[in-house]
């Protein structure tokens, strides 16, 4: 049973005339009712993060610095538009993210269905509609509560830029994302493999324009649930954007709801074999039909049997099995792959 972690203060946080709109989380609530997945999945409503939970990767000067850009209505950046609510609503996400991982004690497993979103957000500065780093915050959560390697994979279509950073020298966080490249926001290339004790704990998938469900598969089969496995993860968090799902307006991909099943199958069962324990944040997704029908599906998927699907490799481009094969180059000097 997976606990669904959401408030309604989330749809607060107005950006008016913006892709990243409350619009998108209140349709993706909506069909969750009218399929009654609350009946099942407990909806559990987080508090806000304390400000030392924040601090353990935004410096105080820029949390601050949000603060202040909320109480007075000035946008972060170009794409980062924020409102006098906007401040809390980034706390509740943080919050959020935090109960997402206290509740795998009880359930195993946790969606946060958070708003803003988080993993381009920088220590020091706010990108990609992104405020506060929520799944960033609730690795280092976890980890104070014990949970010493934390393995983040992020399928949103764009990649994490702020995630990587605040771990990229750090052996004990892993990440892993499959993104579109080039594309916003211009990192992510598959020789950013992390610096120092963190070198060889950090693995980018650039994909191309148009992936498809089997090419996302095949990444998952050939280099996440293989290296996932050997680095034996206390906790499972996934950057769940939606955002390449097939005709989303800043995505490009092909992917569609049962493809977001299909990798989620993936995490279950990486769990299965591992911690038992995952948690998925909400990131991307503007295709509010889609956006909602995908969350629904990987809801079912977490809660199911593991469905791994029988790659084509016929389905798979030549140019994603190339670059799958480039990426298994780099990292076997750290990996069994």
């Amino acid at each position: 049973m997976t606990s669904i972690i959401y408030h309604p203060d989330y749809l607060k946080h107005n950006t008016g005339n913006h892709p990243e709109s409350s619009i998108r989380l209140s349709h993706a609530v909506e069909y969750l009712e009218k399929q009654d997945v609350f009946k099942n999945h407990p909806l559990v409503e987080p508090n806000t993060a304390e400000i030392s939970q924040i601090q353990t990767i935004h410096t105080p000067d820029y949390i601050k610095k949000v603060e202040y850009h909320c109480n007075n209505e000035i946008p972060l950046d170009p794409d980062t538009v924020v409102s006098k609510d906007s401040y809390r609503a980034a706390l509740l996400a943080a919050g959020g993210s935090i109960r997402a991982v206290n509740e795998t004690y009880t359930n195993n497993s946790a969606f946060a269905l958070v708003r803003p979103p988080g993993h381009h957000a920088e220590s020091d500065r706010a990108k990609g509609f992104c405020l506060f780093n929520n799944i960033a915050i609730a690795a280092k959560y976890a980890q104070s509560q014990g949970m010493k390697r934390v393995l983040i994979i992020d399928w949103d279509v764009h990649h994490g830029n702020g995630t990587q950073h605040s771990f990229y020298s750090d052996s004990t966080v892993m990440y892993m994302s499959t993104h579109r490249y080039p594309w916003f926001p211009g990192t992510g290339w598959m020789d950013e493999t992390g610096s120092g004790e963190g070198e060889g704990y950090n693995i980018n998938v650039p994909l191309f324009a148009g992936s498809t469900d089997d090419e996302y598969a095949y990444v998952f089969d050939k280099i996440f649930m293989p290296v996932a496995l050997q680095f034996q993860p206390d906790i499972i968090m996934v950057s769940a954007g939606m955002d390449a799902q097939e005709n989303d307006m800043l995505g490009g991909m092909k992917l569609t709801s049962e493809g977001f099943a299909t990798l989620a199958g993936y995490i279950k069962r990486i769990a299965d074999l591992t911690c038992k324990q995952f948690i998925l944040v909400l990131e991307g997704g503007y295709q509010h039909e889609k956006l909602a029908e995908s969350i629904y599906q990987v809801i079912t998927a977490i809660n199911s049997e593991p469905h791994l699907i029988e790659i084509q490799k016929n389905n798979v481009s030549e140019n994603v099995l190339k670059r799958v094969d480039e990426v298994i180059g780099i990292q076997r000097q750290w990996w069994n792959i």
